[in-house]
């Protein structure tokens, strides 16, 4: 992992940076001298969120810097610091408990992160931390760099990230983490039984693929992620509008997230069994589409009537769900930016979480609390399944309406689902709508850290 741009390892002359709270704050004052103390009174710093403060020295240059925080703060509370604190170079300062450190450091980390493929980048003048001693440097590195990963894979535009690409990528981190991938691709897709994969992807040029990652021994408990990766949605046939159509770029956050996830898993060498699936299309429009009124027969030999062309992220992830499934996975997880309705219902930031597993499901929200990466669970609602009933087939990738959306795309999903001990589905935005500290507008790396915390924690490395 490469070192952050944000960081330096040592410095000679680095201003002390002390992170308080509202109830420290009084303490700390009364062990500094009158002048500081008149300073940071003068000035109207009172420990609160947001806060930050440089205490001049001798010649006017800063002798200590101040933050604010909330009593129980998270790393959010400190990304703003590299672009807030004037260019210098910083070290933290005080007794501060280890998971504090670990908090300030990750915050600041995401707060140094642009996407900078383009040439616009971060403003290389942003304040630089110094490593403390002690922390969980590897962690952080790991964590940070597959965040800025799904960030990457997500903000690049579609002509340059379509399903062979997409691949690529995947093969990357296999290469880096000692993994096999292999990769069906276009007609192969049909001899080798993924129909739908290939019914979605067969009208643009760029072939449809599936991505097979596998890494791990065969004697630890199997854990596999599904994401999807449809790297452009138009809607097919039922044509998306302008609107609907400007960020289908992100439509492959659910891939991002699985390999983002992936990185991680092989990157700490946590005692598992990994496979990684990731259907690879772009829903194009052309005379080969896919039609309203069809009936494609699934992977586990379930027939789909299409409702809609637009909802067809479920299609592709019930063939690489029903042969995950097919191994009997210990977990199974998959990741996808599937419908506007969770959007409606939980807004951009919580990921919809979907299982019967009420245990996997505590879980991973205290896991989600813990590393701020909130999960919200939605019911599997059975009397709902009636919505996607087919008049022809089995079943329907369409509601009969816009009602329960996102829970019957999970019902649609659970077909597939018969033998893996546990499965979580996650329906994700991926993307941030408007800029923060350490969340530029562009793509999130949703349920990503709340599933690895709780792998990490079940199957820990030696």
């Amino acid at each position: 992992m490469t070192e952050l741009p944000a960081f330096v390892s040592a410095a000679r002359h680095a201003v002390p940076l002390h992170p308080l709270s509202e109830d420290a704050l009084p303490s700390w004052l009364t062990s500094q001298p009158p002048a500081v103390r008149s300073w940071v009174k003068s000035n109207g710093f009172e420990g609160t969120c947001g806060q930050h403060l440089l205490v001049p020295g001798r010649g006017g240059a800063p002798s200590l810097a101040l933050c604010g925080m909330a009593a129980s703060p998270a790393f959010w509370d400190f990304a703003a610091l590299p672009s807030s604190l004037p260019r210098g170079t910083y070290r933290l300062e005080g007794s501060l408990e280890a998971g504090l450190v670990t908090k300030v450091v990750f915050g600041w980390a995401l707060g140094g992160y642009a996407f900078t493929r383009y040439g616009k980048g971060k403003d290389e003048t942003c304040a630089r931390l110094v490593w403390p001693s002690g922390v969980d440097r590897s962690g952080i590195l790991r964590t940070y760099g597959a965040v800025a990963l799904v960030r990457d894979l997500i903000n690049t535009p579609a002509a340059d990230l379509g399903p062979a690409e997409l691949a690529a990528e995947a093969k990357r981190v296999a290469r880096a983490g000692g993994a096999r991938c292999r990769v069906i691709v276009g007609d192969a897709l049909l001899e080798r039984n993924y129909p739908m994969i290939h019914a979605v992807g067969r009208a643009s040029d760029r072939a449809p693929r599936l991505i097979d990652m596998r890494w791990g021994s065969a004697r630890h408990p199997k854990v596999t992620i599904v994401g999807k990766g449809v790297c452009f949605d138009s809607g097919g046939l039922d044509l998306k509008p302008a609107s609907g159509m400007a960020l289908m770029k992100k439509d492959m956050g659910g891939a991002a997230a699985a390999l983002g996830l992936a990185q991680m898993i092989m990157d700490a060498g946590l005692k598992v069994r990994l496979r990684v699936m990731i259907p690879a299309v772009e829903n194009s429009v052309s005379g080969d589409s896919f039609r309203p009124g069809d009936v494609l027969t699934s992977r586990k030999g379930v027939t789909v009537e299409i409702g809609n062309t637009d909802a067809e992220g479920r299609l592709i992830l019930a063939d690489a769900l029903a042969e995950a499934d097919r191994e009997k996975p210990e977990l199974l997880f998959d990741f996808a930016t599937l419908t506007g309705a969770a959007r409606i219902a939980l807004g951009p930031d919580l990921a919809a979480l979907y299982t019967h597993d009420d245990g996997l499901a505590r879980d991973l929200a205290r896991f989600g609390a813990s590393v701020s990466d909130p999960v919200w669970r939605m019911p599997l609602w059975r009397p709902y399944a009636c919505m996607i009933r087919g008049r022809v087939a089995d079943i329907s990738n369409a509601g009969q309406d816009r009602m329960a959306g996102s829970i019957t795309a999970a019902l649609f999903l659970d077909r597939f689902v018969d033998h893996a001990g546990a499965w979580a589905h996650f329906d994700i935005y991926g993307w941030n709508r408007r800029s923060r500290p350490g969340r530029p507008e562009g793509g999130e790396a949703h349920a990503m850290r709340a599933v690895y915390a709780l792998i990490a924690d079940r199957y820990p490395a030696a």
